[in-house]
């Protein structure tokens, strides 16, 4: 698999690039070196920019985030979040999984995700059996983002009830300032072990991808770039919707592979993992 060492080779030949932001854009403190360079030169270019990502927050709550990163709203013409979906799924209910939830929800995750349920899209209830279904956003400060045991006894009390799960970030893990963390997607695989139903909400479902090209003003998928770091989520993600994608190897891929990975090797990993990404690139930089 070619390595490219920034974006530049490729950048003419798509009109809209849609970005996962952490472990591309930032490293969940921080923008990485040269991504605001990066940026400022797509929009030179008259190229548009969109967000994607598994954050369990909605758009305007991932916003703030990057303000407070430093990074310039002008770089960017919009953000979409798994949490902003499936508040707006919570919202309209006429999706039929979503049609069949009741209003109340017990919670696995922190607080300051409760964004995905406000303005009436859910009630959080403390009891167990208060609940209609249970929302995963995600570890909480309680028990921890390193191991999925500590949440083994609430998930087997869900399980009990039938609780319908609504995970609302299928990443499995993420890097966080060079640590790797769980998140509500490794929730999501132990109750599905435990035989509960569970409906993930983001990337690699290509439905996520719809609100994100019209954001971009419908170009052609064709003419479409994605940018990733996890083959399983983000490039997966891109195929089934029928776009290019670009293997960022920051994030989860520089964490596994280091920094100077074999090209053969990221080639036998993409196979193994049924995508087929144009290149790799070394971090979002021109």
């Amino acid at each position: 698999m070619e390595i490219l060492p920034g974006i530049a080779a490729v950048a003419e030949n798509y009109d809209g690039f849609v970005l996962d932001l952490w472990g591309v854009v930032h490293d969940g403190r921080a923008p990485y070196p040269g991504v605001a360079d990066a940026l400022a030169q797509l929009k030179r270019r008259g190229k548009r920019v969109v967000f994607l990502t598994n954050a369990p927050r909605r758009a305007w709550f991932v916003r703030g985030m990057l303000d407070r990163m430093g990074l310039d709203p002008a770089l960017y013409d919009g953000i979409m979040s798994s949490g902003e979906v499936s508040w707006r799924m919570l919202k309209e209910r006429t999706h039929p999984w979503f049609a069949k939830l009741g209003e109340a929800c017990v919670h696995i995750g922190p607080d300051r995700d409760l964004s995905v349920v406000e303005d009436g899209a859910a009630e959080i209830v403390e009891r167990i059996g208060d609940a209609d279904f249970l929302l995963n956003t995600g570890p909480d400060p309680q028990r921890g983002p390193k191991d999925v045991a500590p949440y083994v006894p609430m998930l087997e009390a869900c399980r009990a009830r039938d609780l319908l799960m609504l995970c609302v970030n299928p990443d499995r893990e993420v890097m966080v300032a060079g640590e790797r963390l769980i998140c509500a997607g490794a929730l999501s695989d132990v109750y599905l072990k435990l035989g509960g139903s569970v409906m993930e909400i983001g990337k690699p479902d290509p439905a996520i991808y719809d609100p994100v090209l019209d954001m971009l003003g419908n170009p052609p998928r064709s003419r479409t770039l994605a940018i990733g770091d996890s083959p399983h989520t983000d490039l997966a993600g891109a195929q089934a919707a029928g776009m290019d994608a670009l293997w960022a190897l920051t994030g989860l891929a520089g964490n596994t592979f280091g920094s100077d990975p074999d090209p053969a090797l990221l080639r036998d990993v993409a196979a193994v993992e049924g995508v087929r990404p144009i290149a790799a690139v070394r971090g979002l930089r021109w």
